[in-house]
């Protein structure tokens, strides 16, 4: 009684996820293979809210405010709904065991109810929030000016970084230039409109001087925006801007600091010269496009401006620093904080490092208050957090691309590392796997953009990664130093700037191997292909790392097969026909095989008897009589 009473008890903590705390460690096996403790489980509590908020965000890209309204309204219902069965199941918890309470020996499911509801409560925030700027591009008079194409006077507020636009067949320098705006005046007609509304204004090579928070006025021709796209339109500037406002101080100073950096690291080699700025500000405008399509050829593009690897590689020294000062564990997440928000700030606000700079702080949070290792929990909470602050990153693609990557690192980069032998290092593990766990959720969606597979893209990004921490690193330290000690930050650079060529070589060397770019098929054929590729891809990796379980895998596979033709041949109608054929024949049966005489074939099998049978059927021990064979022209 009292054995049965605590493997009852077991139970009950396993499904609330407790751990035992004289049981043996998470993941850890005794002499059989077999775990011997409660294994540790990824908390997915968060991960059906991110998707609810994700849906909620994209759907308000493409509706009609009118059908947003409606899709709120339903949502709330929903969420009342749920929260009314779970406070009516909560009062219900104190009657018996089987009095009609669904959920009192059940609280995962509780769990499930208001995770749920909760998650429906964030979708309709979300919703709300996009409804605004649908309503821009759908209503009101600015949406028909919008619509019309016609040519305005505005008076504009920038919004984020110049970004230069390709022209095919130059190289240099780009002579066009993308800067998104919020509109505070525009003038069309003789009738001026006061709105907030999001364009993106295409200008000359002047419009690539402006600095976020800069107020600035032109004139341009406005055009409707591309679907699914979260700006009210565009504007096809005819003019050059007229400044009006200076940016503010921190965004104006972090423009200064990259264009000082860009013009420290002139002195290096070509290629780090023009890669090295990207790697640790942002800025490409340097970078040769014969390195950036090698770069692009062998999947290293996102080597060539900062992304959520660099932002967690200056968050982790931070975290460092602060623990080598001996910091308690508040100031140190202080710190890390404001260094990583200085981060942000120069090298621009893009999709993939605010996620990894809010997801960097939710971890930095829980650190604070003890919590940490809840890699997946962390991910959810920032995309919820980024997508309810701009619901318009639900459309872009690179932060989906973002987010596939921390998402194969949390879920198959730790997995994988396990399957390595143990006389693999592990940091020589960790370099296989992390590249390889973010390329294999990455890889459909990149079909979509760029229809090719890149054959040594994870032997590139193995190769580079040991570069990309020296890079980062120094380069982000050198940075400050440029205004109060130049000649430290030239040695920085220096050193820096040899890892960044080290990248440059790399890439070029996998690009001009044969059959570096190989053709994909595009559309939806190709993002599946390329999923059942990833797939095999991850199931060759556990193959090659765990030969033995291979080998019990096929013998398991071997024997349920036999076991199926067994049952088969057991059947009345096959017991039937193999008895007909075996009349027919005339024909001993040996081991459920019938031979005919004179000749030792193998006819078909019918019944067997149990034992193996021998395969293929021996020879008779007995010499075989040779016939006499006359000479040609003999009597």
């Amino acid at each position: 009684m009292q054995a049965a009473r605590v493997r009852a008890v077991g139970d009950a903590r396993r499904r609330l996820g407790i751990q035992d705390r004289g049981g043996a460690p998470a993941g850890e096996s005794g002499p059989s293979g077999e775990g011997t403790g409660p294994r540790k489980r990824t908390d997915v509590r968060l991960a059906l809210p991110a998707v609810l908020v994700w849906g909620a965000a994209v759907a308000g890209l493409w509706l009609a405010p009118a059908v947003l309204l409606g899709l709120c309204i339903a949502l709330l219902v929903l969420a009342a709904s749920l929260l009314m069965l779970l406070r009516g199941t909560g009062m219900s918890r104190n009657k018996p065991a089987g009095a009609g309470s669904w959920t009192g020996r059940h609280p995962e499911r509780r769990s499930f109810l208001a995770t749920t509801a909760v998650g429906l409560l964030l979708a309709v925030a979300a919703a709300a929030h996009s409804s605004v700027a649908s309503s821009q591009r759908f209503e009101g008079p600015f949406a028909e000016a919008v619509a019309a194409g016609k040519s305005v006077v505005a008076v504009l507020e920038v919004a984020g970084a110049p970004r230069p636009l390709p022209t095919p067949g130059q190289s240099g320098d780009s002579a066009r230039w993308s800067v998104a705006v919020w509109t505070r005046e525009v003038s069309t007609g003789g009738v001026m409109l006061r709105t907030r509304a999001q364009l993106v204004v295409t200008g000359g090579k002047e419009w690539e001087r402006l600095v976020p928070g800069q107020t600035v006025r032109a004139a341009g021709k406005l055009r409707p925006p591309d679907p699914g796209r979260p700006e009210a339109g565009g504007m096809s500037a005819a003019t050059a801007p007229d400044l009006r406002g200076s940016g503010r101080g921190l965004e104006a100073a972090a423009k200064d600091l990259r264009a000082r950096f860009v013009a420290a690291s002139a002195f290096l080699p070509s290629d780090a010269a023009g890669l090295l700025p990207g790697m640790v500000t942002g800025d490409t405008s340097a970078l040769d496009e014969g390195l950036a399509n090698a770069m692009k050829t062998v999947g290293m593009t996102h080597l060539t401006a900062v992304s959520g690897a660099n932002c967690s590689l200056v968050l982790g020294a931070l975290l460092a620093g602060c623990r080598r000062l001996r910091l308690s564990r508040v100031p140190a997440a202080g710190t890390a904080l404001a260094g990583l928000g200085l981060f942000v700030v120069l090298v621009g606000p893009d999709a993939s490092v605010l996620r990894a700079a809010l997801m960097g702080a939710v971890g930095i949070a829980a650190l604070a208050g003890g919590r940490t290792g809840r890699g997946l929990s962390f991910l959810c909470l920032a995309v919820i957090g980024l997508l309810l602050l701009d619901p318009a990153l639900g459309g872009s693609f690179g932060f989906l691309l973002s987010v596939l990557a921390t998402l194969g690192i949390i879920l198959l980069g730790r997995r994988i590392m396990d399957w390595t032998p143990a006389a693999v290092p592990r940091w020589a593990a960790a370099a296989v796997a992390v590249p390889l766990s973010a390329q294999m959720l990455c890889g459909p969606v990149i079909v979509l953009l760029q229809p090719q597979f890149s054959t040594y893209s994870l032997l590139a990004n193995v190769a580079a990664a040991p570069l990309v921490a020296p890079v980062t690193l120094l380069g982000t330290a050198a940075v400050p130093l440029l205004a109060a000690a130049p000649w430290l930050a030239v040695a920085l650079i220096a050193v820096a700037g040899t890892f960044s060529a080290g990248v440059a070589a790399t890439a070029w060397f996998f690009a001009r191997l044969p059959g570096s770019s190989l053709p994909w098929p595009e559309g939806v054929p190709g993002l599946l292909t390329m999923a059942v590729l990833s797939a095999l891809t991850l199931a060759a990796a556990w193959a090659a790392a765990r030969p033995r379980s291979v080998r019990a895998l096929v013998l398991r596979c071997h024997g349920r097969v036999v076991r199926l033709l067994w049952l088969v041949e057991r059947s009345p109608e096959a017991a039937r026909h193999a008895h007909c054929r075996a009349a027919s024949n005339n024909g001993p049966f040996a081991n459920g095989f019938a031979v005919r005489r004179r000749r030792g074939r193998l006819e078909f099998p019918s019944h067997l008897s149990g034992r193996n049978p021998s395969w293929l059927l021996r020879k008779s021990a007995e010499p075989a009589r040779r016939r006499r064979i006359r000479q040609p022209g003999g009597t």
